[in-house]
């Protein structure tokens, strides 16, 4: 992959292009991320964005109380294979900021009622307030990677739900919502270390399935589906980033950076008083103190 020189949004930035993730992109890689710096030291540049993400969150959030037929919404999609991480993105990502304000929703296999309806329905359903950034643990790409490699709907329908993905996408960008697509790149070796480590553990059992292994052998096959996914719904309001993500502490960081990047984007300011300042701190002050 060519990456570009400054921000991480540049560097992670898919090509708008014909894609092949497995030639082009290397999952163990740490693009961005300071030169001789490393695992020992990302603790240091976390400590750092933390804040600096609270602050604007907070920011976008009072904004959505004050104003939400203006304010913004961010919505972070988390797509990638079993292992990739999305939820260790959650936790140390997520997990820094004001709940108040993050709307998480975590897609499964569709509900009997979801399938009455067009793929589309329950995602819609789940989108972010203005004001909130929304989390999506797998998304409405679930419909054009899993349904196309266990050819769960006809060619034809996934062929159109593409369209339609993007479509969608510049529906929400045009009403505000911003979006980070992140595609969590996991190698196959780190994919199988990661399954094993669930197995070594009695304290991880929960998080095994045995059709993890029947979706890891079919890994060419997913990233096949993922390079058309990357390819077809890449555009230029909403566009797809790759985040390598063998190494669990470069992953969390590139996230938490794009996500700092995107708020900074926002130009984000405190709402002012909707109210008479001075005559309600004068009103405070007359408040009995015992």
């Amino acid at each position: 992959m060519n990456h570009k020189e400054g921000s991480i949004r540049q560097l992670l930035r898919v090509p708008v292009a014909p894609i092949d993730v497995l030639r082009e992109f290397d999952a163990g890689a740490n693009p961005g991320f300071p030169k001789g710096k490393g695992k020992g030291d990302v603790a240091r540049f976390n400590d750092q964005l933390d804040p600096e993400i609270d602050y604007r969150q907070e920011q976008m959030y009072a904004e959505g109380l004050r104003n939400p037929a203006s304010a913004p919404s961010v919505l972070l999609v988390l797509q990638g294979l079993d292992t990739a991480g999305k939820g260790g993105v959650i936790r140390h990502v997520i997990g820094t900021i004001d709940p108040s304000g993050v709307k998480i929703h975590a897609f499964k296999k569709p509900t009997d009622e979801e399938l009455q309806h067009d793929f589309l329905w329950r995602i819609r359903k789940a989108l972010p307030s203005p004001g909130d950034i929304g989390i999506f643990d797998r998304s409405h790409y679930e419909d054009v990677l899993v349904q196309r490699v266990e050819k769960l709907a006809p060619p034809e329908e996934i062929e159109r739900r593409y369209g339609a993905i993007n479509e969608f996408e510049a529906e929400l960008v045009a009403g505000g919502t911003h979006l980070i697509k992140c595609f969590l790149h996991v190698s196959k070796g780190e994919q199988r270390e990661r399954l094993l480590a669930r197995l070594d553990n009695p304290e991880k059992y929960y998080k095994y399935n045995p059709g993890d292994v029947d979706t890891a052998l079919k890994y060419d096959e997913y990233m096949d589906a993922f390079n058309l996914a990357l390819t077809r719904c890449n555009t230029e309001t909403a566009p797809w980033f790759w985040v390598p993500s063998d190494d669990k502490w470069y992953r969390n960081w590139a996230i938490a950076q794009l996500l700092l990047e995107t708020l900074e984007t926002l130009q984000l300011g405190w709402p002012g008083a909707d109210f008479d300042v001075e005559a309600e701190r004068a009103r405070v002050k007359a408040l009995a103190t015992e």
